[in-house]
């Protein structure tokens, strides 16, 4: 081990140590000062990342009881969220779609119907991962279509000589496979974990508002992210092919791997359709109101609507894909323990922590302290605070995780809210958007970092076109905010 990294390790420690000795930050209630060393000692390490972030997501269930903020139980009881539970069965659903090929047909379709040109073939790819990030992780995206993309950049390759220009169509196919991965995330529930994140800090903290479901951030994150998708696109057609848009190919490559996978399996046509069904529930649980169309959702029909949630189905379709048997591997069902296994627990535990700290933040007052800490907030202009927000909440993105950004964000957000007479998602929302941003770095997201280890894409390449999206991103945000305040 390195002097870094034993100096990024005793960061953490060191400065929770010194807050709670030399800081005083409320002479009645010793317990805002203990959060809030908890909270910078966690941020430390999530930032720097210098063990895994699972790891860091431990402590608050080690610190909060041992500083006397909550009991062991209290803390335990909000790692195990019924959000959770949506994001375990979004990622067991997911599993099946991979383990019958059903995201490659999908692929394979889509470009062989787009892929004439090398504007068209990038058109393609980003269209695929984008609608499949909707539904499934965009880190698990990223990584189905990965090789995918190689075979594309393969066949591409061999239409064009100069060298130059290879490298730009390589880097922007791989360069849009990531980015539409993440701006896919950003339209549904389940497409990126920050989203959940903010869904199960929002019901918790304002669980009479019942006015957030999987259908509401639907009207929301989709029109924001297929317009963010669409400024992508010309963005990258832009910077990386601007001198090879005449050059035209022959699809018969993707026809050809698209006839190879044959007729649709029994098992391919009954995932897609606990896929679709899924998807249906999801929309049609909770009420829709908008004022001279009203629809009521089926969850009503199990009493009060919030009875039943959006993780209910994911975990009831997860169940059925136990149950329906496969037809060509007799003796198995459509998905079995074994490949359910393989469920990301760390981001579970990330999860888990974030909900701790939101806890930690309201039990020993630090909330509160905020809120009135940031009282200047009261006299700026709504559109400018949501500015500053995104923007900071963008750049720290850059460095840290996604997850990371959007956990220390949150409970910040929720105690300038307390201070201001506007609706909570009016801060939440587009906090939540701007932490999937983070285009410029390979380390921002994940999706940057597997196509990074391609080989085929410089930093400078991403660094070019995510400053573009970065600013792009934040502007689009705003613009969606001031749609939803009106």
């Amino acid at each position: 081990m390195n002097r870094s990294y034993w100096l990024k390790l005793v960061a953490g420690p060191l400065t929770a140590v010194f807050i709670i000795a030399f800081v005083n930050l409320d002479e009645g209630n010793p317990m805002i000062t203990r959060m809030a060393a908890i909270t910078a000692w966690i941020a430390i390490w999530w930032l720097t990342e210098v063990v895994h972030l699972a790891v860091t997501s431990l402590l608050p269930f080690i610190f909060l009881p041992l500083l006397g903020i909550c009991s062991a139980k209290t803390t335990a009881f909000e790692y195990m969220d019924q959000v959770i539970f949506l994001f375990i069965g979004g990622f067991i659903i997911a599993f099946a779609i991979e383990r019958w090929n059903l995201h490659k047909r999908i692929a394979l379709k889509i470009l062989s119907i787009l892929g004439n040109s090398p504007s068209s073939v990038l058109l393609g790819v980003m269209l695929t991962a984008y609608l499949l990030s909707m539904w499934i992780s965009n880190t698990a995206t990223t990584m189905m279509l990965l090789s995918a993309v190689f075979a594309v950049v393969h066949q591409v390759e061999q239409h064009i000589t100069d060298e130059k220009q290879r490298n730009n169509i390589a880097a922007a196919l791989f360069i849009g496979l990531a980015y539409s991965a993440t701006i896919g995330g950003m339209a549904t529930l389940v497409g990126t974990p920050p989203n959940m994140i903010f869904y199960r800090f929002y019901t918790e903290t304002y669980p009479d508002n019942n006015d957030l479901d999987f259908l509401s951030w639907f009207i929301i994150g989709f029109p924001l992210s297929l317009t963010f998708l669409t400024v992508c696109y010309f963005v990258l057609k832009t910077i990386f092919l601007r001198k090879v848009a005449h050059i035209e190919f022959d699809r018969n490559y993707f026809l050809n791997e698209y006839k190879l996978l044959g007729k649709m399996s029994a098992e391919e046509k009954t995932t897609g359709i606990i896929f679709l069904t899924t998807a249906l529930l999801w929309f049609t649980r909770g009420d829709l109101d908008l004022g001279s169309f009203k629809f009521t959702g089926w969850g009503s029909l199990f009493g009060k609507s919030e009875m039943v949630q959006d993780s209910t189905v994911a975990v009831f379709m997860a169940i059925l894909l136990f149950i329906i048997p496969s037809q060509s591997e007799k003796g198995r069902a459509l998905i079995t323990w074994h490949e359910a296994s393989k469920l990301p627990f760390d981001i579970i535990l990330l999860f888990g922590s974030g909900f701790a700290i939101a806890k930690g933040f309201e039990v020993s007052g630090l909330s509160n302290f905020l809120a009135a800490q940031l009282g200047f907030f009261k006299t700026a202009n709504i559109i400018v605070i949501i500015l500053l927000i995104c923007i900071m909440i963008t750049i720290i993105s850059e460095f840290a995780s996604n997850i990371a950004s959007i956990q220390l964000a949150l409970p910040v957000l929720i105690s300038i809210q307390k201070g201001l007479d506007i609706h909570p998602l009016l801060l939440m929302i587009p906090a939540t958007f701007a932490a999937s941003l983070g285009f410029m770095l390979p380390v921002a997201t994940a999706p940057n970092t597997i196509v990074f280890g391609s080989k085929r894409i410089k930093v400078n390449d991403m660094m070019k076109a995510g400053i573009f999206l970065d600013i792009a991103g934040i502007l689009l945000i705003v613009l969606f905010s001031l749609l939803l305040l009106r």
